[in-house]
């Protein structure tokens, strides 16, 4: 397990705006390159909220970004350590796969043991033109 990118994601968690759901997450995005792109989710009163997944992509695409290797996922309530492991909602899965191909790792902190899944395995049928 890569310790040092489950901590930059607990850090990441820990900028999280969630003064609704009280839930963080924090993203650590990989290039293929070796640049790390961090992300937390930012929450607001209507129903446009953007998880920590797309905020470490929306960072890394806009700074020209485009070959990614793998992202790193942390959660949370507030004031809580990490015990269960947090896997990117549906919309995420379908904006990443528009950037990633199917065997992009995807990995999750369960508070003890990484585990580690693929897009493919995550979203076996995702929509494609």
């Amino acid at each position: 397990m890569d310790r040092k990118v489950v901590e930059m994601a607990k850090q990441a968690r820990l900028n999280a705006w969630a003064p609704y759901s009280d839930f963080q997450v924090g993203a650590v995005l990989e290039t293929k390159s070796g640049k790390i792109y961090t992300g937390c989710n930012i929450e607001n009163h209507g129903i446009q909220g953007i998880c920590a997944e797309r905020t470490a992509f929306a960072k890394a695409l806009s700074e020209g970004e485009r070959d990614f290797a793998r992202i790193t996922i942390v959660c949370a309530k507030k004031g809580y350590e990490p015990t269960e492991e947090c896997l990117p909602c549906g919309y995420c899965r379908q904006f990443m796969s528009e950037f990633v191909d199917d065997n992009f790792k995807i990995r999750v902190f369960d508070g003890s043991t990484v585990k580690e899944y693929t897009m493919a395995e995550l979203l076996p049928h995702g929509f494609k033109l």
